[in-house]
């Protein structure tokens, strides 16, 4: 038994690049044929319909009611189809990833390459979120995180991105306060701390060879966008890290205070589970994270 024709995915697809243009030349620039070819879907996929799609005259071309209907209908699929084939064409489907990194990181260096990560890996996408900056544990259900670790996270597999660093830094118009006297503060030093690093200020004192004024205003913070936008607005020198503070020191809205940098002992380490590198779009994120950020060691 015979049964009823089937529009030829072919003809459809002509037909609602005919019917978005309302031209059948403009049709053909874009599919690379000729207007006669696609005349000729078009006329094949009326044949098969049953049904009359457009009003020709020598100078326009309109849908019929019909015609409207269809291409409401179908386009979307057509072009759903589309991405479906172009996410096959590069070898493996298009992949959607879950990285966790810790928040400046992720606003101060990973948002802004979003950008040449999308360029180099268009069937790549990311859910970025962020997660607790002073836990020191892979969170779960996400393909990798960027974390600070003292030491490499038993039970996963771990690549160092760098270390973190800590210069002084502060406000334009607190630089301009202090004094110094042979190297020494001799003025009121207010200093911000990251709670989750309380000790960093002594360390860096030491390394630097520079006495803080005892009685100096210390505030407390509990993250380290929190710890630069106080210093940012004036209330005090913070140790700010670098190179994730880059831009705030480049763009004039931090000032170094001192050349000493205080390497601490945690660094950032880019962490995924064993079996992980088996995914092709996993492995592809981890090697762009190590190019991307080596430079910055």
């Amino acid at each position: 038994m015979k049964g009823k024709p089937r529009a030829s995915l072919r003809g459809l697809r002509t037909f609602c690049v005919a019917a978005r243009h309302q031209s059948f030349r403009v049709a053909g620039e874009e599919l690379f044929i000729t207007a006669s070819a696609v005349s000729h879907q078009v006329k094949g996929l009326e044949q098969e319909l049953g049904q009359q799609l457009f009003e020709r005259t020598t100078r326009s071309l309109q849908l019929t009611e019909t015609g409207q209907t269809l291409y409401e209908e179908a386009h979307p699929l057509i072009d759903r189809l589309e991405e479906l084939v172009a996410g096959y064409a590069v070898g493996h489907r298009r992949r959607t990833l879950r990285l966790s990194v810790q928040p400046f990181f992720g606003s101060e260096m990973f948002v802004p390459r979003m950008a040449e990560l999308n360029d180099e890996h268009p069937d790549i996408d990311i859910e970025l979120g962020s997660s607790d900056e002073a836990r020191e544990k892979h969170p779960a259900n996400v393909d990798l995180s960027i974390r600070l670790f003292r030491a490499p996270p038993e039970g996963f597999e771990s690549d160092l991105i760098f270390p973190l660093r800590l210069v002084p830094a502060c406000a334009p118009a607190f630089r301009d306060k202090l004094k110094l006297k042979r190297g020494q503060i001799v003025s009121d030093f207010p200093v911000i701390v990251h709670e989750t690093y309380p000790q960093a200020w002594k360390q860096w004192s030491a390394g630097a060879g520079v006495q803080l004024p005892e009685a100096g205003k210390v505030t407390k913070l509990d993250t380290m966008i929190a710890v630069v936008r106080a210093a940012e607005r004036g209330i005090g020198a913070a140790l700010a890290p670098v190179p994730l503070s880059d831009a705030w020191i480049e763009s004039g809205s931090l000032v170094r205070l001192f050349d000493h940098v205080l390497v601490a002992d945690v660094s950032y380490y880019l962490v995924y589970r064993k079996t992980a590198l088996a995914d092709d779009g996993v492995s592809a994120l981890r090697d762009w994270v190590l190019q991307t950020f080596t430079d910055e060691r």
